[in-house]
């Protein structure tokens, strides 16, 4: 059996991994989803996430940016990960399990340590032009 996690908040794919407050874990067998549950994060910063999902045994993750302090923290616990995804969290396990997963494996969240919510109207780095109130910070 495999676990996929994705960054959630409200059906979607939350756009900030180190923030991200709830995964939706799916097992997976056979190519196919057989369960799924939301679990409460209990933590912030990546390296406190990663470790979460190791200890929940997911083996892939699907999120919005992501920093590479994250990215290294994910690829330590063997946890591979599809950054720059976006829409329905459901769709989107969906369209990995198909093979059709849109993803950025170039996506970064570059604005650690610049004061979050400071300037306004972009994503401070994420590449998008959302609104941090969106989500995304």
């Amino acid at each position: 059996m495999k676990k996929i996690a994705v960054t959630y908040e409200n059906g979607q794919v939350f756009q900030h991994f180190g923030h991200c407050k709830q995964f939706k874990i799916y097992e997976v067998q056979e190519n196919k989803i057989i369960a799924s549950n939301l679990l409460d994060a209990g933590g912030s910063g990546h390296g406190a996430l990663a470790d979460f999902l190791k200890s929940h045994g997911v083996d892939v993750l699907i999120c919005g940016g992501i920093g590479s302090g994250a990215k290294t923290a994910l690829s330590q616990a063997g946890i591979s990960f599809y950054p720059g995804a976006a829409g329905g969290a459901d769709e989107q396990v969906a369209a990995l399990l198909a093979g059709t997963l849109r993803f950025d494996p170039d996506t970064v969240c570059s604005h650690h340590h610049e004061g979050h919510g400071q300037e306004e109207g972009h994503c401070h780095g994420h590449g998008t032009d959302d609104k941090c109130g969106s989500g995304c910070c």
